[in-house]
């Protein structure tokens, strides 16, 4: 999502480049990307891989595909109002041109159509219902997307325990897709995962594609000293960034305190918080988002990195204290 916006075209091809040589078989992208969302940029990540994809023979085929739909505009009135059966398809066809491929291997609802506490909200509350595209009209339309063979495989993205098994029981009940996989985050400084969500998707069958692992850079280290502020990294460069749920005061004085963690067993932070994600049972893909070569062969070489069962124990320690900041 860094594509089309902190990367330009050229740039991002040459990260996707690497990226290949050094084994990534996954991409994952939505329709509203680069982000922060513009209107100008919107599509602008799928362009820059459809046309990596034209001038990269056999890449295609060794890649397994993501984009996603985006729910109800959440801000941005260049999308649709609603989530709707002829919306989604649409929005899938707008993809695979984008693309320049005949199929998506994994197609991902970004945010629920209906009501529910999520980029940061904590509680749910009924009052906030209104009418919204029931999950059956969504499930029929990524069932007329599989049996067209454009979409592969369907998932959520920053759904929640009911959601996720309501999709699966009406997928059974009326013989439609399955849920494969829920894209949500998942990090040091957002657990929330674990909060019933982990064991739903466990006993469902339904993969953790972790997003965020990193916290939006406040894992790195890189504002520790200065805070959100500076000539680099998504949360200095944009105030709509420092809005939301990482931006939170809280969230960099957690991130703090495990960037310190990391220090003092000889890590550098993005070493700790990538292997959290990618040592855990919980988590089946890691969703990492870079703006160069180098963050690209940090994060990469992060891959290997073990976790004792003390060092665990500290982590949980800041994790009680603090609370899931940026949950």
């Amino acid at each position: 999502m860094t594509f089309g916006e902190q990367v330009d075209e050229s740039t991002a091809h040459s990260i996707l480049d690497r990226s290949m040589e050094r084994g990534v078989n996954f991409l994952d992208a939505a329709e509203m990307y680069a982000v922060p969302a513009r209107a100008e940029t919107c599509g602008a990540t799928e362009t820059i891989l459809g046309n990596w994809f034209a001038k990269t023979p056999g890449a295609r085929d060794r890649l397994v595909l993501a984009t996603k739909v985006a729910g109800p505009a959440r801000g941005m009135p260049w999308l649709r109002a609603e989530v709707s059966k002829a919306g989604i398809i649409e929005a899938c066809e707008g993809s695979l041109r984008r693309l320049q491929t005949d199929v998506i291997d994994l197609y991902q609802i970004h945010w629920p159509a209906r009501n529910v506490p999520a980029f940061g909200a904590l509680y749910f509350d009924p009052t906030k219902d209104k009418p919204s595209a029931s999950l059956l009209e969504q499930l029929e339309a990524m069932a007329e997307l599989v049996q067209a063979g454009k979409v592969r495989a369907v998932g959520l993205s920053n759904e929640t325990p009911y959601g996720v098994h309501e999709f699966v029981r009406l997928a059974e009940q009326h013989g439609l897709p399955r849920v494969s996989t829920v894209q949500n985050p998942y990090c040091l400084i957002n657990r929330s995962y674990e909060n019933g969500l982990d064991e739903t998707c466990h006993r469902l069958g339904v993969s953790l594609l972790a997003y965020s692992p990193l916290g939006f850079g406040l894992l790195t280290g890189k504002y520790d000293a200065a805070g959100l502020v500076g000539e680099a990294g998504r949360m200095a460069l944009y105030e709509s960034m420092r809005k939301q749920r990482w931006g939170r005061p809280e969230a960099l004085e957690a991130a703090r305190r495990y960037n310190a963690l990391a220090r003092e067993h000889g890590m550098t932070p993005s070493q700790l918080a990538l292997a959290f994600c990618y040592t855990s049972w919980r988590v089946a893909s890691t969703i990492i988002g870079v703006t160069s070569l180098t963050q690209l062969d940090e994060c990469l070489d992060a891959w290997g990195t073990t976790l004792s069962a003390e060092l665990l124990k500290e982590v949980d320690k800041i994790r009680w204290e603090d609370r899931d900041p940026a949950q």
